[in-house]
């Protein structure tokens, strides 16, 4: 069973930054897709990017320029890095994980919905 732990969520104010991690167990390199999601309570989750292996991320068009995800096989996390952060990105932060490889991984940015695991989530909040 594969298991998904977010952290490093918490309070920050508008214009400073974050990095969200997020460990998985068991993790083997080249066996999942690997995806960062948000959701604010009553809308649908919302998708930042995927990344799989050694590939660059994907982002969603909403994502890109702010938001930065990367790996480290070694240490089984993932992470995403926000800057300029803004009120609006006030959600509980998810990573997720699907077994598959980069060619179905590279065009699941927006699809939170194929995802087999998932976190419990990490709660970010962005005062102005």
């Amino acid at each position: 069973q594969v298991q998904l732990v977010e952290s490093g969520g918490g309070s920050v104010q508008a214009g400073g930054s974050l990095k969200l991690s997020c460990a998985v167990t068991p993790y083997t390199v080249g066996i999942y897709c690997m995806g960062w999601f948000r959701q604010v309570p009553g809308k649908e989750r919302e998708g930042i990017g995927v990344i799989a292996n050694d590939y660059s991320p994907i982002y969603t068009d909403s994502a890109k320029g702010r938001f930065t995800i990367s790996q480290n096989n070694a240490k089984n996390t993932i992470y995403l890095e926000m800057s300029s952060l803004k009120p609006e990105d006030t959600a509980m932060y998810y990573c997720a994980a699907a077994r598959a490889g980069w060619l179905w991984c590279r065009s699941r940015a927006a699809k939170p919905s194929d995802f087999t695991y998932w976190g419990q989530g990490t709660q970010v909040t962005v005062s102005s």
